[in-house]
């Protein structure tokens, strides 16, 4: 009996925040910033562990569903106003540029699946220098449900009509939203959360930085 070679993946669907950019702690900072404007102090280690959440489900993630019911939406609106404070000191991971291109020249259809908004991923991209090298990428207006749903990571597939992908990320939220999905996930430790963490949340392999999973590119692609 002849076994069959694995097939390889057609399409690398990529996070943003905190795994191609250094963001986490300044949005961390940002949605503490903001909560602060009300009253509310919900300590920083519980907001970090929910960033790489969308901001839709944060609020009641970290502080309850009655301060979502009476603050959300300004909560919401302060912190883009702090984050956009920060973005200027945001900058691209080690490693990341050469990541994308390794994928790129391999033939492997390349999404940025962002869920930043518009402002936010166009910086992005732009530190990346990412629009020689992507396929497509998606913003905050491209999916209904912000993650750990799959719609974010179901949209990136469905825009370079994907077949076999895998997504990279630096968070629980991604492992959860591409478990969703049916692809498997793999995680940098990039974001600031740990190896249990991100294994438990169903991330295949966790690399310490971009660089190590660059070395492990072609080990990823054929898994």
């Amino acid at each position: 009996m002849v076994s069959e070679a694995p097939s390889r993946a057609d399409t690398v669907v990529f996070d943003v925040d905190g795994t191609l950019v250094d963001s986490n702690y300044h949005h961390a900072i940002a949605w503490f910033r903001a909560f602060r404007r009300f009253g509310l102090t919900p300590v920083l280690w519980h907001i970090h562990r929910a960033i790489g959440m969308g901001g839709d489900k944060l609020v009641a993630a970290v502080a309850g569903d009655v301060v979502e019911q009476e603050y959300g939406d300004k909560v919401r609106a302060a912190w883009e106003e702090e984050f956009a404070e920060l973005l200027p000191e945001v900058q691209p991971l080690p490693g990341a540029r050469e990541l994308l291109v390794a994928v790129h020249i391999r033939d492997v259809r390349l999404v940025l699946a962002s869920s930043g908004q518009q402002d936010h991923v166009d910086h992005y991209l732009d530190l990346l220098d990412a629009r020689s090298v992507a396929d497509t990428w998606t913003t905050s207006e491209d999916a209904e449900q912000s993650k750990p749903a799959p719609d974010l990571v179901e949209v990136a597939m469905a825009k370079v009509d994907a077949e076999r992908a895998v997504m990279i990320g630096d968070s629980t939220w991604d492992a959860k939203a591409a478990a969703r999905a049916g692809i498997p996930a793999y995680a940098v430790r990039t974001g600031g959360f740990s190896v249990d963490e991100l294994t438990e949340a169903g991330a295949v392999a966790v690399y310490h930085s971009l660089e190590d999973l660059r070395s492990a590119l072609d080990r990823v692609l054929s898994a």
